[in-house]
Order: C-alpha cells, then structure tokens, then sequence
C-alpha cells in the first residue's frame, strides 16, 4: 500500500495497460502455490478463511476517538520536541539523528492518514476527513481524499484491474543491483523531484478540485515556512521536513510498500496477494508505525483499525492462517532481490 498516491489520471491499471519503465509488469514472482496454503483453524474468533467471526469483529472495530486524539497531538508533540531538542544541542550528530527522525515523522503521519483514509480515525465523518486532509495528509504533500480514491481500489481487489500501485510491486524478485538502484534513487531524492512533477502540473489541472487540493497543500506548508522562519529560520522546515520527505520518507516507503506487496499478485487468498512479517519493535517504532505492518490482518479485514491489528494478527497465527510468515523484514528484502543477474 503505497502512501503517495500517483496523478488519479496516469495511474498504471489494467484498463490502461500495466507497463513498468515501457516493459510489460510481471506479476506473482513472489507468490506461494495455492497448495502451500492452509485453511485457518476455526475457533471463537477467526473462521476458516481468517475472517474474524462476527462477535469479535464487533470487537475488533471499536474505534477510540480519545485515544486516536491523544495519539495525533502526541505525534505533534513528540516531532516538534525532536527538532528543538536538536536546534538547542546545536551539534551535527543532533542535527543528523532528527533528519532521520523526520522521515520517519513522514511515514507517521502518513500511517495516520491512511488510517482516516479509511475512516478509521474518529468516528464522526468530518472530524475524521478534517484531521486526516489539514493535520496529517496535506503536512506529508498528500491529498487524503485523492488517496482515498486509489486506496479504496487496491482494496476492492489487489492487483485488480484498477490496482493504481502497480509500479511498486511489479517484476519481483529483482536483482540486488536492481534494488539498489531503486533506493539510491529514493535516498537521493529523484523519486521525490518526480512526485513534485506531478504535483506541479496538477495546479494546471482542468478538474477545479485537484487545482484547489494542491492550493491547500501549498497553503499548509507555507504556515509551516512562516513558524520556521519565525522560530528558527527557513532552514528548519527545508532541513527537518522537505528533505527528509524527499530522501529518507521515500526509502521508506519503497521498502515498506515491497514489504506488503512486493512480487505477489492477484487471488480470492489474501495471502497471495499481501506479505505477512513478523514485527519487532524496531521496525514498529521506524518503519511501520501504528500497526501499518499488520498488513495481511489489515487486508484480511480493512474495516478494523490499527489498534486492534495486532490482536487479530495474533489469531491469524494461532490459527494457522498466517502461517508463511517472513521473521524479518530483511529476510524479505533479501528474498525480493534474489533475481540472478542476467547473462550476456
């Protein structure tokens, strides 16, 4: 599940012709076989097919507005308090520790807004929208509502015929050269120069609601030039949030979207089509923040919300559903760049 949605209107689908670089995209170079699958043991909580049982999906889906509130002010708090904390030590280790620590900011808040894509985040629809748009998308150059859209299709039916993310998931496993070129793009910030591309030409757009959605981004991040520029100086929104969006923010999500789909392919199985990864706490606390790498539960299921993917997940294990599961993501990384090199 990419977090940077493409232009609605160049989206690679099946409809349009799924192409990667001008080359046809392969699909499913990272599946199981159908026969390595096995039906989940039925129980109280998950049925046959993992789908959690009526009560407990009950359950499942209680969301906590006060919770939810409290963990979107704490995640203004807690990065806010990161670059001042890093301005008053006034040392270039502080100052490379937040810079990291701001793509992760990226991948949080983004983690939070596809939480609201979703509907997910408060139960009142405008709150939900409001935060999601203004407090969480708009910050990371993301329009909820476009995302939402392109979201709600991979969600219909991954590697479906209006999947939007096919570029990110197509043709693995690659090479480990092949990898590395991807993420030194990502880190150097050509993947972001050409998402600003994109961007840029929608402010031209014909459709007055993507014009007026780039306006409001635009809008959102000259407040935070003009907090910078008061506090500090411009320097700190260029150094602590666009250039990690633009180099460490797009490591990470290549490497996490890969993560969830990388190599898989269409199926009536969720688990042909999405990854499962055992999470560690280091990979939670950077990588995949607020339960985002749960994401075979989340697809399973995509109505029960963050806080409660862990607990479902736990049942997918304990009922034998998720049972091809990589022990790390660097197993997985390993595996999507295991192509042998091409000869000649």
């Amino acid at each position: 599940m990419a977090q940077t949605p493409p232009s609605e209107t160049n989206a690679p689908t099946c409809r349009n012709g799924w192409t990667v670089a001008g080359d046809v995209a392969v699909l499913g170079g990272m599946s199981p076989d159908i026969e390595q699958l096995v039906s989940a043991r039925a129980d109280t909580f998950v049925n046959t097919d993992g789908r959690p049982t009526p009560t407990y999906r009950d359950q499942l889906r209680r969301i906590s507005n006060a919770r939810n509130a409290l963990t979107v002010a704490l995640f203004y708090v807690h990065n806010i308090a990161i670059i001042a904390i890093a301005l008053w030590w006034h040392h270039p280790v502080g100052y490379v520790i937040a810079f990291l620590l701001m793509g992760r900011a990226h991948a949080q808040s983004t983690s939070l807004m596809h939480e609201a894509a979703h509907r997910l985040l408060f139960t009142n629809k405008s709150l939900n929208d409001f935060v999601g748009s203004w407090l969480l998308g708009y910050v990371s150059f993301t329009s909820t509502a476009a995302y939402r859209r392109v979201h709600m299709a991979h969600h219909r039916q991954e590697f479906g015929p209006d999947e939007p993310d096919i570029p990110l998931y197509a043709n693995y496993p690659v090479t480990a050269a092949s990898l590395r070129r991807k993420l030194v793009r990502d880190a150097t910030g050509q993947t972001a120069v050409k998402l600003f591309r994109q961007q840029f030409v929608a402010l031209r757009s014909p459709v007055a609601r993507v014009r007026n959605t780039q306006l409001k981004i635009i809008a959102v991040h000259a407040i935070l030039i003009a907090v910078s520029t008061y506090v500090a100086g411009p320097f700190v929104w260029v150094a602590f949030w666009l250039l990690p969006y633009m180099t460490v923010w797009r490591v990470i999500n290549r490497l996490r979207s890969i993560a969830e789909h990388g190599g898989m392919t269409a199926g009536t199985d969720r688990r042909i089509s999405t990854h499962s990864v055992r999470q560690s706490l280091l990979a939670r606390m950077f990588l995949v923040p607020y339960g985002i790498g749960f994401h075979l539960a989340h697809h399973v299921d995509a109505g029960i919300p963050f806080r409660s993917l862990p607990d479902y997940h736990r049942h997918l294990v304990s009922s034998g559903y998720a049972h091809l599961e990589f022990p790390t993501y660097r197993s997985l990384w390993k595996a999507l760049s295991a192509a042998a090199p091409a000869r000649g």
